[in-house]
């Protein structure tokens, strides 16, 4: 049996990690003007510092999706057996890394893949193990897979295989969807992410993880589908399990233009 995990984070500024880092340049300043000050720090030219995307270290984990699917060999469809996502508005940050190191922790240890992974997410991911102190060992090589070698074959970045590993400009998760036909993105955007979160708004900010999973999904089976590693009949089964997959546990209107266009590309 074969397994992979396709996941998303949401992210939001480490003030903590924020005011040590400026030290006494962050003396007596709240929570908004430390992140205007840290903001100036990484703004590029034209943006507001305010919300200026600071570099990967000074993010912590605001929601983790993930979907886990599997298939019993080579020549057979891929099915998903859980979607799900965890916010730090109902689960500490150092539970959603536990929660996602034990999924790396089982056997057969799964392949990674997501969008953007190797670029964001996996380094957030690194960091977070050390600013909070839980323990990743799967997630650093201890299940056998080596997540951190992006030419190889334990971690899959759409972004990074579809860009040619960055030798053309890397597409959007929402530019390559189109590609199959699907909407991505029409709900929330990153740059919502943290006032939502700061508004109570971490179920919302959930499903729009859970969406993007969604999204990522479809454009994977299809890269598999175009470079041969899933054979027509495989790729349709996968298509159509998907699509059965979010009828029976995403019924909600957001998942269901993904469950439309998986039943058209399983048809």
């Amino acid at each position: 049996m074969e397994r992979v995990v396709v996941f998303d984070i949401e992210t939001v500024p480490d003030l903590v990690a924020g005011r040590a880092l400026l030290g006494e340049a962050a003396e007596g300043l709240d929570k908004a003007a430390l992140r205007e000050r840290l903001g100036a720090r990484y703004a590029r030219e034209g943006q507001e510092p305010a919300t200026a995307f600071l570099k990967p270290p000074l993010h912590a984990v605001a929601c983790l999706a993930l979907l886990v699917a599997e298939r019993d060999g080579a020549d057979e469809p891929w099915r998903p057996r859980r979607m799900a996502a965890r916010h730090i508005g109902d689960t500490p940050e150092p539970e959603i890394l536990a929660l996602f190191e034990r999924t790396l922790a089982q056997r057969p240890a799964p392949m990674l893949a997501g969008f953007n992974t190797s670029g964001f997410d996996l380094p957030v991911l690194r960091y977070r193990a050390i600013a909070t102190g839980v323990a990743m060992p799967s997630l650093h090589g201890g299940n056998g897979r080596d997540y951190g070698y992006r030419y190889g074959k334990d971690h899959l970045d759409l972004a990074d295989r579809l860009s040619g590993f960055r030798a053309s400009p890397m597409p959007s998760l929402a530019e390559a969807a189109a590609l199959i036909g699907l909407t991505a993105k029409a709900g929330m955007h990153g740059a919502e992410v943290e006032p939502a979160m700061a508004e109570g708004r971490g179920a919302e900010v959930a499903t729009y993880c859970e969406t993007d999973v969604a999204a990522t999904w479809l454009v994977l089976l299809r890269y598999w589908q175009a470079t041969g590693a899933l054979g027509a009949d495989a790729a349709r089964d996968s298509f159509r399990a998907f699509a059965e997959f979010l009828e029976e546990h995403r019924a909600e209107p957001d998942f269901a233009e993904h469950a439309e266009v998986a039943a058209r590309l399983g048809g």
